[in-house]
């Protein structure tokens, strides 16, 4: 076997990577894309009212990622499944999802509408503003709320549809609903076209209604072309238990390190937020809303991985897999290289899209966005390690490498911020620093192979 066959992929096999990842990468960068001119918008009305939106985006980020995770975790037997061409598995598969997706969003949905400032509170403890963010935040959540059990529906049709490589309707359907949400923000925030001044209320309703659009586009596709998951509505209660005690029990260990990391990052906003008033809570959501725009790449490194991998593991195809894994990293570490250029060529948008923001606002923005951009080469390989090891069903892999690194991450927050007077941005900088050994140790791991596993 040649260096260039061990380590890098022939064109063949990154055309097909890419296919897939592409797609996925639009979708989310149209989504990201709308989200800056959310934040664009909700800037327009000044610091405190991003801020208390924002602050309502650091607690939903959790839900997010659970949901995310969820649909992730269920994708590893969707793609095999796929690969094995077992149509019952992929339907209990869908399933799975709207059942357990379903019931972590409706009880985030009463969250919302109980507790939020108790809840938002956490968030902002020490901040000078602390108040009057927190006022916008609680009305912006309630208002939100309703969205999420039409996000959620949508988010399982989508996923299982790029699970088995029908990746233009979502990406359509997607672009389509969030172009929708940013007409509605301009229309509903500002009180444009005769309808009334709502400010963060108005972006929560234009997030809503956008939501309902988003659904019914899916259900219709799904009805009209009826993908190989779908099930008949009478069928909903035949349930595979054994399946899904097993698909429980491999994602148990992926939500624990995705929560456990989620968990990590809403600590670390919570402390960076305490090194001032409105201008940090601000200036750093703004930082993350550009970031976001390069962090595209991996979700498409994470999305092509477990459609590849898991066909071929789900195939049988056993040497394929340990050749692809080489190719997946490499190809990984170039595309987070690219996206850093990227990243750092786009700190100029700062001062074009939140420019009523304070300056001090802004240069937390870029700062962030830079520190952000260098380390992506690091992020989208680990991203590709941790892809390539849960597709194959070895969920140790990410309990190992995320425990060690955030109680690095945390440990490190914690003296950072009761030990030294350094700004948000620098904190960041040093404590991103506990990646390295998750990919040290995911490096290490992989070679045991232990996700070569044929799950159906």
């Amino acid at each position: 076997m040649t260096f260039k066959n061990s380590l890098f992929g022939t064109w063949s096999f990154y055309k097909r990577f890419l296919a897939i990842a592409i797609p996925v990468m639009s979708q989310q960068l149209i989504q990201n894309l709308v989200s800056l001119i959310d934040n664009f918008m909700v800037a327009g009305l000044g610091d405190i009212k991003m801020s208390g939106v924002n602050i309502a985006g650091q607690i939903f980020f959790n839900f997010f990622v659970i949901l995310n995770t969820i649909c992730a975790s269920a994708g590893i037997f969707m793609s095999q499944f796929k690969g094995a061409q077992k149509q019952s598995g992929m339907q209990q598969t869908f399933k799975f999802k709207l059942i357990v997706c379903g019931i972590c969003g409706l009880c985030f949905t009463i969250l919302c509408f109980l507790a939020p400032r108790n809840l938002f509170g956490l968030m902002v403890k020490n901040n000078i503003d602390a108040n009057e963010i927190l006022d916008q935040t609680v009305l912006y959540s309630r208002a939100v709320a309703l969205s999420w059990i039409f996000a959620i529906l949508s988010q399982c049709i989508a996923t299982s549809l790029r699970e088995i490589e029908i990746v233009r309707p979502p990406l359509v359907i997607s672009i389509s609903a969030t172009l929708i949400n940013t007409f509605l923000n301009w229309v509903l925030i500002y009180g444009n076209l005769g309808a009334p001044k709502l400010e963060v209320v108005g972006a929560a309703y234009a997030t809503v209604i956008a939501r309902i659009i988003e659904l019914i586009a899916f259900s219709v596709y799904a009805i009209k072309t009826k993908p190989a998951f779908l099930f008949k509505i009478k069928e909903f209660f035949h349930i595979d238990f054994n399946l899904f005690a097993t698909i429980i029990k491999k994602s148990g260990m992926i939500l624990y390190s995705e929560v456990f990391w989620a968990v990590s990052e809403t600590i670390s906003n919570a402390l960076y937020n305490t090194r001032g008033g409105a201008e940090v809570v601000s200036g750093m959501a703004s930082g993350f809303a550009i970031a976001n725009l390069i962090f595209i790449c991996m979700g498409g490194i994470v999305t092509s991985t477990g459609v590849i991998i898991g066909q071929e593991l789900g195939a049988n195809h056993i040497e394929e897999c340990k050749k692809y894994k080489n190719w997946i990293l490499s190809g990984s570490a170039f595309l987070g290289l690219f996206f850093m250029f990227i990243g750092l060529a786009s700190t100029f948008l700062v001062n074009i899209v939140f420019k009523n923001l304070t300056p001090e606002s802004r240069t937390y923005a870029r700062e962030l966005i830079i520190i952000a951009s260098v380390y992506l080469p690091l992020w989208a390989f680990l991203n590709g390690q941790y892809a390539i090891s849960r597709t194959g069903g070895d969920t140790t892999m990410g309990v190992l490498c995320d425990t060690i690194g955030n109680i690095l991450f945390i440990g490190g927050m914690l003296i950072l911020t009761f030990c030294t007077k350094f700004n948000p941005v620098l904190m960041y900088a040093i404590v991103k620093f506990s990646d390295l050994p998750k990919t040290l140790v995911a490096h290490f791991w992989l070679k045991k192979e232990r996700w070569l596993v044929n799950l159906t």
